[in-house]
């Protein structure tokens, strides 16, 4: 005999086959109008009619029911249309078109050819693409402001090891815009020279990150001595100049291609689902009406209630906070400089409201970007 639980669970699980089947009818009617749009080269974003739709459905809740669910289902389903529609008319995001005809691209990144910032720029931009090895992140950066490159390729954030701290500092410090960006799954694997046991290593060298997201597998060979290394793909490039089985290094399988190294041991990650975000920035501010995502950094006075205050905007104006990082702010101890991803488009009336009265009650404030997020990137 079924409990209370599983009867309300049963009801919520039949309701939930109900919303599916209308979900995805729905969804079919976007298509057709997204077809529509694209056939006439009419926009996606209608701002106008959906905050039209939103309070003619809000106005039917009844007064027992908080109305701001109803309000967020909805911008949730204008928010899917829209992106429906989007890769209807425009696909996938990729990379400014440039005013001279026929210019080559050139992008920047951190590490050697053959590491992950490298096949992260060649899939967004395609392989085409003139490529500039960097040394280190503030080289990419370095590389933009003297227009050695026209976009940088820098990963900000792994789903193990967390924030890449470097990268959020440099993105305040040279006032650069983030256009675009790039969710990459890691695999990392154990390379060596051909030949190499594992009983032969002494020595493991990888960049810190790598060290980190592959701990527990490292732990397992206490014997090894962990040497941090500027690049994944960089160690790749030592262990091969070496030719010692007694060094090894992580790095992922196109490294073992580029180098002709072997590959000891197959995804030794901690997490099989490791991904990294990386960020493509620009000089220039690009705007696009299939932006979806903000990036931002503010700082707040150092008052009691004051980041509340401000956080408290993102919550009335039914916005998705999607991270909050904290940063020191440099010769001020205890206060921070908090960067900021959300949902939304700066040329949304919602959004423009939203942004100005945090800007208004923070002491800096400065727009990173805003730009299409990427599917895999999404939460």
């Amino acid at each position: 005999m079924l409990d209370e639980l599983e009867i309300l669970r049963q009801g919520i699980n039949e309701t939930d086959e109900e919303l599916v089947s209308l979900f995805i009818k729905r969804m079919a009617l976007v298509t057709q109008v997204g077809e529509y749009k694209a056939k006439r080269n009419l926009k996606i974003y209608d701002p106008v009619r959906e905050r039209d739709i939103i309070e003619r459905f809000v106005s039917k809740v009844k007064a027992d029911f908080d109305i701001k669910y109803v309000e967020q289902f909805l911008e949730n389903l204008m928010f899917l249309s829209r992106r429906a529609q989007g890769d209807i008319i425009g696909g996938k995001q990729g990379p400014a078109k440039f005013e001279s005809p026929g210019a080559a691209i050139t992008i920047g990144y951190q590490g050697v050819p053959g590491c992950y910032s490298h096949q992260t720029g060649l899939e967004y931009f395609g392989e085409e693409v003139e490529a500039l090895s960097c040394r280190s992140f503030r080289d990419v950066f370095e590389a933009l402001a003297k227009g050695k490159i026209q976009y940088g390729v820098l990963p900000i954030e792994n789903s193990t090891s967390g924030s890449i701290n470097d990268v959020y500092d440099l993105l305040r410090e040279y006032e650069f815009h983030i256009t675009g960006e790039k969710c990459l799954k890691v695999e990392h694997s154990l390379l060596a020279v051909e030949g190499t046991e594992l009983s032969d290593i002494r020595e493991v060298y990888s960049h810190q990150q790598g060290l980190i997201q592959c701990s527990r597998y490292l732990s397992g060979h206490p014997e090894w001595k962990q040497m941090p290394y500027f690049d994944t793909a960089g160690s790749a490039e030592y262990i091969a100049k070496e030719g010692l089985k007694s060094k090894a290094c992580i790095a992922g399988s196109k490294a073992a291609s580029v180098y002709g190294l072997s590959i000891i041991s197959r995804n030794i990650q901690d997490n099989r689902n490791n991904s990294t975000r990386f960020v493509i920035i620009s000089k220039e501010r690009l705007e696009s009406e299939k932006a979806d995502k903000i990036s931002m950094v503010i700082s707040v006075p150092h008052r009691p209630g004051t980041l509340y205050g401000m956080l408290k905007h993102f919550a009335e104006g039914n916005c998705n906070l999607m991270k909050i990082e904290s940063r020191p702010l440099e010769g001020k101890a205890w206060e921070y400089f908090f960067y900021i991803d959300l949902s939304g488009n700066v040329n949304e009336e919602n959004t423009k409201n939203i942004l100005a009265d945090v800007e208004k009650e923070s002491s800096y404030f400065r727009l990173l970007g805003n730009y299409r997020s990427e599917d895999g990137c999404r939460l």
